[in-house]
């Protein structure tokens, strides 16, 4: 259907008056736990009936995790000064408001990859610090340091999709 066979009044006009237009909002941190929690399950069992046969989990297997968190949250920390300088337009020395919504795209995306790693080397922890094997000694430190870089990217990606928040419009503030 093209725009020009859209009925009278828009694509919406059957919607109730109190209902929210339809698109995405800020994550939730409840997704995000039950995101970690069932990948924490699935890697858990995995790794119960599994771990004779898998390769030791290398020293710096979490590292990508925190050099994506710090990444996004220097950015975070640059867009938020944009977005509170009202330097966000096509005008050039601007932010484009396309890469604010790419920035929500990609801190949406960190912040469910971060909850899968978290869920991860959380499942993988439990069973290794409940194992009495020699092996399981050797993979504990990546597993924790992996299990902290999975928690600091799904806060480092909170962050930046709340600086990429529009500040509130003065305009519609009624007149003191």
């Amino acid at each position: 259907m093209t725009y020009d066979q859209l009925p009278p009044g828009g694509p919406n006009r059957d919607r109730a008056p109190g209902d929210k237009e339809p698109g995405t909002g800020p994550t939730r941190v409840r997704d995000l736990l039950v995101i970690a929690v069932v990948a924490g399950v699935l890697a858990w069992i995995l790794v119960r009936f599994n771990y004779g046969s898998m390769p030791p989990l290398p020293l710096f297997a979490g590292v990508v995790l925190y050099i994506l968190a710090a990444l996004e949250v220097v950015i975070g920390f640059f867009v938020r000064k944009r977005v509170s300088s009202r330097e966000i337009s096509a005008v050039s020395g601007h932010v484009h408001p396309l890469t604010v919504a790419r920035l929500v795209a990609l801190a949406k995306a960190s912040s469910i990859l971060g909850a899968i790693g978290t869920g991860v080397f959380a499942g993988m922890s439990v069973y290794l610090f409940r194992a009495d094997l020699a092996a399981a000694d050797d993979d504990k430190t990546p597993a924790l340091i992996g299990l902290v870089g999975g928690v600091l990217l799904v806060a480092a990606a909170l962050w930046l999709e709340y600086c990429c928040r529009a500040p509130d419009d003065p305009s519609s503030d009624p007149p003191a």
